[in-house]
């Protein structure tokens, strides 16, 4: 199948949603529709899908499609009560594919993936925990605050891409969480506007009062000696996570040591594009150019090309 006309959540909503009859969709059908999803989406993915093995590209378009309808069922149905219902019927429906009856087209597909990769509920259940709580938390009061919405929001992708790859150990998803945290972190800085303009403030409370910084000064976009200061303590912190993942890289089977090598790289260039303008995320969003892309591309794969060390 192919979308004849762009990406429409609401249309989507009304045709797959809690009030649609159309319960009889084929596999084959259920698993072209989150091809769909994942390619009208992901510009990141398609790069990174190069290096995948085929025989998983079903089970990653699955994957990223639950978490596409999660992530609109969040932000695109107006929030709050909303929002938390249509999140909850999610919920019913993931836990409806688990025993065996899956109804949407997506939990169609995705109850080949998890069964043939002893794939747990937890992961997929966690992911809706963190966008419940965007309906109701918009400040973190201390640094480990915000972990804690990390170990839902990002750890479990790196949980469920390493069980894809039949090798989800606790040391290596203790490394992954490790990567996908510095991720999620990185994104967060990246993105203060942004984040600001929609009512969210990801820094921490204490820090900003450590620092002197108030939301207003945020909200204002006033770049002050005080916030560069803030914002170079959380880029070097965030630094650390990265370099605590690092030893996951040669524990991984050849082909997905690339894709995660990348994603690593990807977020240190990031922490270094919010160096490069002087911590400055206030006043412009600090980006990472295309030829950039293409360089830690071609670094994940010379890094894998040379070396030594096998999976452990």
């Amino acid at each position: 199948m192919n979308f004849l006309v762009p990406w429409n959540f609401h249309d989507e909503l009304i045709r797959f949603g809690p009030s649609s009859r159309d319960n009889t969709v084929s596999r084959d059908f259920a698993r072209s529709y989150c091809a769909e999803i994942t390619r009208s989406h992901s510009e990141n993915f398609t790069v990174a899908s190069v290096l995948l093995p085929r025989k998983l590209l079903p089970h990653f378009h699955a994957i990223y499609a639950y978490c596409r309808w999660a992530d609109d069922l969040a932000d695109e149905t107006g929030g709050g009560a909303q929002a938390l219902e249509l999140l909850a019927w999610w919920r019913r429906e993931l836990l409806a594919m688990y025993a065996g009856e899956p109804r949407h087209p997506i939990m169609i597909a995705l109850q080949q993936t998890v069964k043939q990769f002893h794939i747990p509920p937890e992961p997929f259940l966690n992911l809706l925990i963190a966008f419940e709580h965007d309906q109701h938390v918009k400040r973190y009061a201390t640094f480990d605050d915000v972990l804690g919405y990390c170990r839902n929001s990002a750890n479990p992708v790196g949980v469920l891409v390493l069980h894809l790859f039949e090798c989800a150990t606790d040391n290596r998803m203790s490394f992954s969480n490790e990567i996908c945290t510095g991720l999620q972190l990185a994104n967060f800085w990246q993105d203060v506007a942004r984040d600001s303009a929609i009512g969210r403030i990801y820094l921490p409370q204490e820090d900003l009062a450590r620092f002197g910084i108030t939301e207003h000064d945020i909200a204002t976009k006033r770049f002050t000696p005080n916030f560069r200061a803030m914002m170079e303590w959380e880029v070097v912190r965030t630094r650390g996570f990265f370099a605590r993942g690092m030893p996951l890289l040669p524990l991984l089977p050849p082909q997905l040591r690339i894709d995660i090598d990348l994603f690593i790289r990807g977020g240190v260039a990031t922490l270094d594009a919010i160096q490069k303008v002087k911590f400055d995320v206030l006043t412009a969003r600090p980006r990472i150019s295309k030829w950039k892309k293409a360089q830690l591309l071609l670094h994940a794969v010379f890094g894998l090309l040379t070396t030594a060390r096998g999976p452990g």
